[in-house]
């Protein structure tokens, strides 16, 4: 009998931070009520996340929900809608005591905001929500431009427990090629207020596979970075997406011999900087997360060190933000182009009633199995099998036989993890962009491919 011969995938398909992604998500029919939604939802480990879709300027790979400045009043009219929304999701939670295991402000750039505006946030975020943000983490995104004294002796004051920066590359000259417009300058001094700050973890943000960056310059950055000791470093790769800027400078579609270059690119500066960020004492999370050893034990919240984000549920606030239940994801609508995020901003600012979901995705058995597989097995640990057979009654196996079949083949799962553990291979870790999509139901995939991008 012939053994199969699998072509191995390309390695960078898509970046699965979220399953269903949200162009799966279509407007919801019957238009049930929120009350109705989380009616029944366990609420003693929820994760709240407030979406701040403003920027100073729109990257050349980002994708994100977010536009550039915020005229007028726009800031004040967006942080009353998010309160209107806050007293509307609370109210639909009932008068069951919650707890919130994390808090995490995202974009955009929530830095974006005046001190005061964040001084606003966090208390919509206590006061409206009840979260308490001095008791359990608190991340905050920033950019180099917005981390100023002010701003970041507010978010230390008020709990902050981890800053995440975006710089992408120390060297100019990749920067620019990015359509990151920063100086460098400029980042080590926001880096330097960061650490001033006392802020417990420091994360940064780097990317691989800019355009004429080598290994070379690609340590000159993972050096620059490790100079200040950061607790969190993310690596990742780079993505050239519909609508971005890199997007409209780019040709329609690139010949295969340039797709498998930059792939071989991408993959070889992958391994340099594990490498060179394990050999520096820290620790693999993900394909891109990686983090110095004990980081966050003994901070507020590190009860919820394994807070698992397959079971539990998500309040999201905010017109870019995804609320998740064990039965429904749900959002506003998702755009890139910036005349289509400045119209869902300015609906958001003008909605008076958010007691209804907009849109959404269903999550049946099948979804929330593979929401569970995607979101264990991309992680270095692993997943631990007994726990997904006493949620789902079988091992990940006799679900999805077939691409277990294919992982196996291709050399993706750790021979040596044990029997009540599902690992990947160091090369499965590195194709995480490839395996992830290949668990993607045949509904998800169909309404993703229908999605017109926006």
């Amino acid at each position: 009998m012939t053994a199969t011969v699998r072509t191995r995938p390309r390695p960078y398909q898509n970046y699965v931070y979220g399953y269903p992604h949200k162009t799966a998500y279509r407007p919801l029919p019957d238009r049930r009520s929120l009350r109705e939604v989380w009616a029944g939802e366990p609420v003693d480990a929820l994760s709240l996340y407030a979406h701040i879709p403003f920027c100073e300027f729109r990257c050349g790979f980002c994708n994100l929900f977010t536009r550039i400045g915020a005229p007028g009043e726009l800031t004040t009219r967006y942080l009353d809608a998010l309160d209107r929304q806050a007293v509307a999701v609370r109210a639909a939670l009932g008068d069951r005591p919650i707890r919130f295991a994390a808090t995490a402000f995202g974009g955009g750039t929530p830095t974006y905001l005046s001190a005061a505006e964040l001084e606003r946030l966090c208390d919509i975020a206590e006061r409206r929500m009840g979260a308490d943000l001095r008791a359990t983490p608190l991340s905050v995104e920033t950019s180099p431009g917005t981390a100023t004294a002010d701003r970041l002796a507010v978010l230390a004051e008020r709990g902050a427990t981890r800053i995440s920066i975006g710089v992408q590359s120390f060297v100019p000259a990749e920067a620019r090629s990015a359509v990151r417009p920063q100086d460098r300058a400029e980042v080590d001094a926001a880096l330097g207020r960061i650490r001033a700050a006392e802020i417990p973890i420091l994360n940064i943000d780097l990317i691989y596979g800019i355009e004429g960056q080598t290994e070379r310059s690609w340590r000159y950055s993972l050096d620059a970075a490790l100079a200040w000791q950061p607790e969190e470093l993310y690596l990742y790769p780079l993505y050239v997406r519909p609508l971005t800027g890199l997007g409209r400078s780019s040709s329609p579609r690139p010949a295969a011999e340039a797709e498998t270059a930059w792939d071989a690119q991408r993959m070889r500066l992958y391994a340099f900087g594990r490498d060179h960020l394990l050999a520096a004492g820290y620790e693999q999370v993900s394909m891109r997360m990686f983090r110095r050893p004990h980081t966050g034990h003994g901070l507020p919240g590190s009860e919820f060190a394994d807070y698992a984000c397959q079971t539990d549920g998500m309040v999201g606030l905010g017109c870019g933000a995804r609320s998740y239940t064990a039965g429904l994801h749900y959002s506003f609508d998702y755009a890139v182009d910036m005349r289509e995020v400045r119209g869902i901003i300015d609906t958001y600012t003008r909605t008076a009633d958010f007691t209804h979901p907009h849109v959404g995705h269903r999550i049946d058995g099948d979804e929330a199995r593979r929401r569970h597989l995607l979101q264990s097995l991309l992680r270095a640990e692993g997943m631990d099998l007994t726990a997904y057979r006493d949620r789902f009654g079988a091992y990940p196996r006799e679900h999805f036989p077939a691409e277990f079949a294919e992982f196996e083949d291709l050399g993706w799962l750790d021979p040596d993890s044990g029997p009540e553990l599902l690992r990947l291979s160091p090369a499965g870790l590195s194709y995480s962009d490839a395996l992830g999509p290949r668990l993607f139901s045949p509904a998800v995939r169909a309404a993703m491919a229908a999605y017109e991008p926006r």
